[in-house]
Order: C-alpha cells, then sequence, then structure tokens
C-alpha cells in the first residue's frame, strides 16, 4: 500500500493551536472472532473503515461477534511534548478499548462522537505505540447507528466499523484552553465568549479582518461588536477570535446570526436575522462510493457543499449523520445552512410501523415504548447523553439552524421531555423534534414537520406552528456507469431520461410546491443531494462524477422558493 496521510488539515477549526500530530495513514489491522488469536493480517488507510474501499480493503463486512484489533507505531520529537498530551479519535464504530505503549488508556462506547484520552504519563520521545480493539453490533443493538445495517439494501446502506474519521494527538501546557462556547447575540451587537481553562491569565480578541476590534481579559465575557455585519447564506461573514494564556494560543471564529421563529401576520415562519427567510434544502446523507461515511478528503467536501450553493440551495439537512467538523466549518465559511439530526438507534426497523401505518393516519404515544421498539433503558440513557454532547461539539456551529431529534420514528422515544431538554442545552435554534410522522401535538415541537412522496404537496390548515416540508421528492435517474448495481435500483418516481427529470421536477417545484409558500410553507428539503447505493435520487451520482440536473436550470427554479 502506497503510504499517504488522509485528511492533514488540523480537524478543529474551531480551537485550533499549532500542537499538531496527524496519525491517520497506514496502520496494521487485524480481523478476528471473539476469543481467537490476534494476528495482524491487513494494512489499513485510516480513517477509512475496513469495509470501504478506500481504507485498501473493502471486502467484508464487520460481523458483531468480529473484533477489530489496530496497531500504529509512531515517532514523537522532544520538542512536540509539553505537559499534557491527548490522543483523539474524531470517531471510532462503536466500542473501543485503547492502549498505548502496551497499556490501557481508556474505553469508549459510541460510533458518530470525538473522544480523546490523556495520555503525558505514557507518551515517550521517540517511537510509541498505539493499539486499539473495536467492536460493532452494528443493526443486533440500540445504538445509535444511523441507517447501517447488515442485510442492507433499499433505504438501508452497507454498514462501517472501527475508525472513520481522523485519529490525532496534541501536547499542551497546563493552563491550557480546554473548550470554548461562543453565543451570538445580534439584538445586543454582542458576542458572549466563555472559555473553559485553569489559567488565572487570559486574553480574549476578537478580530475583523487584522483589525483588533474588541478584547477581554475574563473567563466569561460579553464583547460588543462595533458595525456589525451579519452572517447569512448570501453573506456568510466570520469574525476571528484569538485567546491567549501564558503559555497556549487558539484560533477561532464566529457569526452574527440569529435563529428564531416569527409571525408574518398570517403563519409562523422560519426567522433568520429577524426578518423571514425560507429554507430550500437537500436531504444530505453523507455517503460517498469508496469511503462510506467517510468523504474522500476535505476538498470533496467543499466541492460538494459548493455545487449545491451553486446551483441555488441554501440549506442541507444533515441526515441521522455527524459529519467531521471540517464539514462544518465549510459550511460556515461558503454559507449553507445546516439541519442537523441526531443518531437514531434502538431496536429493529419495522416497515408497517414505520413505513405504513402513517399513510393511513395511523398515530401513537411515543411514551408506550414497545411499539416503536425503544424498551432497552441503557440504549435511551445512550441517546440522550449522546444528545449533549452533539450539541456541545456543535454549538459554536454557525450554520446550524435547526435540530433534528427524531426521523419517521426510528427509534423514537419521550420526544416532548427530550425537546424540553434540547431546548435547555441550546436555547438559539429551532427543534424539529419529530421528522415526517408520529407528531405528539401542537405543543411538542417547533415545528410541524412533513414528509411526502407518493401524495401531492399540501400543507394542513390552521397548524399553529411553523409548517416544513422536511423530505419530499426522490425523483430518480439510473446514470448507466454510475450506479452502485445495475440490477437493484430504488427511487420514489424514476424517470428515463434527464429530460423527463427535468421536466418532472420543474412541475413538481412550480405547481405543488411553489403556491404552498403563501399557504405558510417555511422550508422544504428535496431528497437528496447524491445517490447512495442502489438509491438514485440524487441530484448527484453516488461516485459524484455526473451531475444529473443542469445547474442553471436549478438555480433558475430555486430562484422562485423564496418570500415576496
Amino acid at each position: 500500500m502506497k503510504q499517504n496521510i488522509p485528511f492533514p488539515e488540523y480537524p478543529r477549526p474551531q480551537l485550533k493551536r499549532d500542537s499538531y500530530l496527524n496519525l491517520n495513514g497506514e496502520w496494521f489491522l487485524g480481523h478476528a472472532k471473539q476469543g481467537e488469536t490476534i494476528e495482524y493480517q491487513h494494512k489499513i488507510l485510516v480513517p477509512f473503515s475496513p469495509e470501504a474501499k478506500a481504507s485498501g480493503l473493502g471486502n467484508f463486512v464487520v460481523q458483531p461477534n468480529e473484533v477489530l484489533f489496530y496497531k500504529r507505531e509512531f515517532e514523537v520529537s522532544a520538542d512536540f511534548l509539553k505537559d499534557i498530551t491527548i490522543l483523539h479519535f474524531g470517531a471510532v464504530d462503536y466500542s473501543c478499548i485503547c492502549y498505548v505503549n502496551g497499556k490501557e488508556v481508556g474505553f469508549h462506547q459510541g460510533g458518530f462522537l470525538p473522544f480523546s484520552f490523556h495520555v503525558s504519563k505514557l507518551i515517550k520521545i521517540g517511537k510509541n505505540e498505539i493499539r486499539l480493539t473495536v467492536t460493532d453490533p452494528t443493526d443486533t443493538g440500540p445504538q445509535a447507528r444511523g441507517k447501517q445495517k447488515l442485510n442492507r439494501g433499499g433505504i438501508w446502506y452497507t454498514p462501517q466499523s472501527g475508525i472513520w474519521q481522523t485519529v490525532w494527538m496534541e501536547s499542551v501546557s497546563v493552563d491550557y484552553i480546554k473548550n470554548l462556547k461562543i453565543t451570538p447575540n445580534i439584538d445586543t451587537k454582542s458576542v458572549e465568549i466563555e472559555v473553559e481553562t485553569e489559567s488565572d491569565s487570559i486574553l480574549v480578541q476578537i478580530l475583523n479582518g487584522t483589525e483588533v476590534i474588541a478584547e477581554s481579559t475574563k473567563k466569561v465575557s460579553t464583547l460588543s461588536i462595533p458595525d456589525m455585519e451579519l452572517w447569512s447564506p448570501e453573506n456568510p461573514k466570520l469574525y476571528d477570535v484569538k485567546i491567549k494564556t501564558k503559555t497556549d494560543s487558539i484560533e477561532s471564529y464566529f457569526g452574527m446570526r440569529k435563529f428564531s421563529i416569527g409571525y408574518d401576520g398570517q403563519y409562523k415562519r422560519l426567522y433568520l436575522n429577524n426578518k423571514p427567510y425560507f429554507h430550500n434544502g437537500l436531504l444530505d446523507q453523507g455517503y460517498w462510493a469508496d469511503g462510506l461515511l467517510t468523504p474522500p478528503d476535505d476538498e470533496s467536501m467543499i466541492r460538494e457543499i459548493s455545487l449545491m450553493k451553486e446551483m441555488g440551495f441554501n440549506t442541507l439537512r444533515k441526515h441521522i449523520k455527524i459529519e467531521p467538523l471540517r464539514w462544518y466549518y465549510h459550511c460556515d465559511r461558503i454559507g449553507m445552512l445546516v439541519w442537523q439530526d441526531f443518531v437514531c438507534g434502538g431496536g429493529p426497523y419495522e416497515t408497517w410501523k414505520v413505513a405504513y401505518l402513517p399513510f393511513i393516519g395511523w398515530n401513537t404515544d411515543d411514551t408506550k415504548y414497545r411499539f416503536l421498539n425503544r424498551t432497552d433503558e441503557n440504549g435511551k440513557k445512550e441517546f440522550i447523553r449522546e444528545m449533549d454532547e452533539t450539541v456541545s461539539l456543535l454549538y459554536n456551529t454557525v450554520s446550524i439552524a435547526v435540530w433534528v431529534l427524531f426521523n419517521e420514528g426510528w427509534g423514537q422515544f419521550d420526544s416532548v421531555a427530550l425537546t424540553k431538554k434540547l431546548k435547555q442545552l441550546d436555547s438559539t435554534r429551532t427543534i424539529d423534534s419529530v421528522s415526517g410522522w408520529y407528531d405528539q401535538g401542537k405543543n411538542s415541537s417547533d415545528l410541524k414537520s412533513l414528509h411526502l412522496y407518493y401524495q401531492k404537496l399540501k400543507v394542513p390548515k390552521k397548524e399553529p406552528r411553523v409548517i416544513v416540508l422536511s423530505e419530499f421528492g426522490g425523483y430518480s435517474l439510473k446514470t448507466d456507469g454510475h450506479v452502485y448495481d445495475e440490477k437493484k435500483l430504488f427511487g420514489y418516481k424514476v424517470l428515463p431520461s434527464k429530460e423527463s427529470l427535468q421536466w418532472e421536477y420543474k412541475k413538481l417545484i412550480e405547481t405543488e410546491l411553489l403556491p404552498l409558500i403563501k399557504q405558510g410553507l417555511s422550508a422544504a428539503i428535496y431528497t437528496q443531494v447524491s445517490d447512495v447505493e442502489e438509491e438514485i435520487n440524487g441530484i448527484v451520482t453516488y461516485d459524484r462524477k455526473v451531475v444529473k440536473f443542469d445547474i442553471p436550470f436549478l438555480k433558475e427554479l430555486n430562484a422562485k422558493l423564496t418570500y415576496h
């Protein structure tokens, strides 16, 4: 395998410092049933999972009774080491034990969130070794897993296991800056910055370009922004932040923006910066032909976000996945609103409950856990813990406008209580508690969230909440030479040609969707950015080599989807 270092960029753009050792690249990998002898049979390119072609493997799916064994040696120089050394993992699916130089340093469960271990006492100058053991129950367990399924097909995709985001190390001083919380307030033209550090000496500076426009020496400070410039998709203005202690310094950024709900005289609407703003977006599942949940590289993320914006979309609904932090950074700086789903889990998916009953108007109380297969107490507790961690991780992201708690009943439980908890964690975003169906009533969510594929598009009358179409469309086109499986294809409405696809799409937007804006519709999320495996309803193909629509055609249509 040719040695290279994928994702060399600093992985945490809103808490960036000079101390950085990238541990991506070639690792040794063992793959065995539990209890069998460890043998490192493979070399793997981290951070790609063994199920992904980009890893150099891609020829097996890790089973629930199997273990992955990772091993990597690396060099540490004397000038790198400071008081505290921290080993970071962007994401490992699902359960892992980490060893450094033969000693266990920690255990972690959860396949979509970053974690770290303090390894100061074990790291040494010169050669060091990391070992990682990983297990993953995929869809046989109640844990958060998204759309991964051992028996993949249709809307369920090839699962992945092990390391799938950047592995890296930093070494810091005792007074290092541990975390930041940044809350802009456009109404007072100020920003609150909370700095977590043990240091008693701190300097916070806000810059507009190269000019320092505000500064503070407090851990918690509210700073005025002179001549405030608002962030929006049309004007993605970011302010830089520099924070220093005696021996540590970091760089960060923020945008001055406000997400809220307002009343336009007839309907409740989604507001951006105290004005009605129509969220015109795409469902974005973040699956890639060679990397599965791991993008190919930083540039691929930039190209895709930029392409969707060039087409005239202003929103991406990140569907049941948490991306590497650099993806959110690119949305912030390019100017793309984000609806962020929490990653679902729970018991088995039962089609008749989640796909069929809602179409005949069936509803259920989601505190009755058996119906939606949420009886496992540990699974519920883990979901709540990961909800807290997700909000903490992404709170500073400028572009996140909406939290999506549950999707189409998958693993749904206690949505009313969890919505209240989520509002306590973050009062600055709108909450879509139940996207699709199994709505818990007008007092349960900020939004009335609709999924319409086979029905004519319509909105409910006299709805007191903001009305959003959080999934619709799914018009599909097979692109010869660019499909995952020539024989197995899935789509909501399969069209024979590009011309027919564009004609049907234009009719859908102009005759069905556009009139609904005057009837109270505040957002529309079309399915979807790309094909995923045999699902062929993407704007682009799974390999990202073919754009199925003419870009000027989409741009012209999207220009109509706004408030007038």
